[in-house]
């Protein structure tokens, strides 16, 4: 599978615009050979202060959300979880905001980061290919 690992903001200026594009994107791609997956973090400005409960029912109900939404975590400095030390470590991109985007390979490799400035419709295309390679390497296998 192929997921777009996101830290994601309740209350930040791009939430609104991010959300819609990621959930559009999890609606055309998803859930067998792609996922969204969202990482709230309330680092950044403090822009996710709520319960984790709070923030996926804003996620669900405000966006419809249908996206793996995690627990609240700190994604870069000293206490980053491991899985974002390896993002930050296999790109050299640690993110400085909300609503940073890494793209992962059904391998596990890390293929590109893109800051909080890019919007999902530039990534679409990175996205839609590396989908498009496993749809034709299991019609190969067929």
């Amino acid at each position: 599978q192929v997921s777009l690992v996101v830290n994601v903001a309740s209350e930040c200026g791009y939430t609104d615009s991010h959300y819609k594009a990621l959930q559009q994107l999890q609606r055309d791609l998803g859930p067998y050979h792609f996922n969204v997956l969202a990482f709230p973090c309330n680092q950044f400005g403090h822009q996710e202060p709520d319960t984790n409960k709070e923030i996926e029912s804003f996620a669900r109900k405000t966006y419809g959300a249908s996206f793996p939404m995690f627990s609240k975590i700190t994604v870069s400095g000293a206490g980053a979880i491991p899985a974002f030390k390896y993002l930050i470590d296999s790109t050299g991109e640690e993110p400085t905001w909300n609503f940073w985007k890494y793209l992962v390979d059904p391998n596990g490799k890390v293929v590109k980061a893109w800051d909080s400035t890019v919007s999902i419709e530039e990534i679409r295309p990175h996205v839609t290919e590396l989908v498009r390679k496993i749809i034709l390497k299991k019609k190969d296998e067929l």
